[in-house]
């Protein structure tokens, strides 16, 4: 059985809704804890949602220093599927494994939401299990999502095939480019804002699209997926 960290900073809001995605999809979820650096031999890593360090300075620059990342870090660049989900995403900007900034809100406002999207590449660890331009409807909830980046960064990213989701239907914080989750080039670490953690069971989530992201990474680690974890719908 495939084995998935979820690291837990201080200030994680999402880290127990991660391990239940995680066992939901047929692996075994391991609690990382932040001022470790020992990644205890997973197979990939998860950085949840929440406030890490109260979001003090900037989203995610306090945490990007912690001794589990600094691990996390050089295992990514060598190839370890690494999954940042809104804090978890900005974490993954502030330690430069993905481009851009997620920045205040444009309208200053927290938005709460379950939020459409489209699925624009499928050809990472993180999305093998979707179909190219699949409209997802997951939850999105954030102060600081709107995803910004200079000119030529932002043409790079489209011209690469870099932006791996997009909003659909209106944009929840002003993101450039209606940017809701990018990749690196190897294309084994993601960032997105929107929680597909939320998204897993019929009974608590608007979909069980999200289901989706956590069963695609089984499928690239080689492992087997339950058929409970196959059938999103």
């Amino acid at each position: 059985m495939s084995r998935i960290g979820v690291v837990t900073f201080p200030g994680s809001l999402d880290d127990r809704d991660a391990q239940r995605a995680i066992r939901l999809s047929g692996a075994e979820p391991v609690a990382l804890w932040h001022d470790d650096a020992d990644l205890h031999g997973v197979d990939a890593v998860v950085l949840p949602g929440g406030f890490s360090y109260g979001d003090y300075l900037r989203c995610g620059a306090i945490a990007r220093f912690s001794p589990a990342m600094m691990s996390i870090v050089d295992a990514a660049n060598a190839g370890l599927p690494v999954l940042g989900i809104c804090n978890g995403f900005q974490i993954l900007c502030e330690a430069h494994l993905l481009p851009g900034a997620l920045t205040r809100n444009q309208h200053l406002h927290f938005r709460n939401r379950d939020q459409w999207l489209r699925v624009e590449q499928t050809d990472t660890a993180w999305t093998n299990a979707y179909q190219p331009g699949e409209e997802i409807l997951i939850p999105v909830k954030n102060g600081e999502g709107c995803y910004v980046a200079d000119p030529a960064t932002l043409e790079e990213l489209e011209t690469t095939g870099r932006v791996v989701f997009r909003y659909l239907r209106g944009n929840p914080n002003g993101s450039q480019h209606d940017i809701a989750g990018v990749r690196n080039a190897a294309g084994n670490v993601v960032g997105l804002m929107p929680h597909p953690e939320h998204a897993v069971e019929a009974l608590t989530g608007p979909s069980t699209d999200g289901l989706g992201l956590f069963t695609a990474v089984l499928a690239h680690l080689g492992a087997a997926v339950p058929a409970a974890g196959r059938d999103r719908r």
